[in-house]
């Protein structure tokens, strides 16, 4: 079983895949860092030798944030904003959409369950 940064990789994907289980790095990033090792993407992750493990640990090492440093700079990206008091931090703040979207009838993912609000009971003649 191959440990990259912390993360049990996959043994039975292909490397390409396996290396998306990483924070921070996707399908074009993981191309690149292969390639970069000379690694074949079709060869599985239980196929590498202990020599390709290591050229992609440095690699990932030395060239790229991942996992702890690169959540904790994006929690402090975040924290910036909110302290700063711009239009995206306040909207982080209370928890609403970012980016322009509608509120209206939408945006559940960031608002959270419905809260029911009660009608107002019409006034009788």
């Amino acid at each position: 079983m191959a440990r990259i940064a912390g993360i049990d990789l996959p043994k039975n994907k292909r490397g390409v895949i396996g290396l998306t289980y990483i924070y921070g790095i996707g399908r074009s990033l993981s191309s690149q860092i292969l390639a970069q090792a000379g690694i074949s993407e079709d060869k599985k992750v239980s196929e590498w030798t202990d020599d390709e493990q290591n050229a992609i640990r440095t690699i990932i090492g030395d060239q790229f944030k991942v996992e702890g440093t690169l959540r904790s700079e994006v929690q402090m990206n975040i924290k910036r904003l909110m302290d700063i008091g711009c239009y995206r931090g306040i909207r982080h703040r209370i928890g609403l959409p970012l980016r322009g979207q509608s509120t209206k009838n939408n945006a559940r993912t960031r608002k959270g369950r419905k809260k029911t609000v009660a009608n107002k009971k019409k006034a009788t003649k």
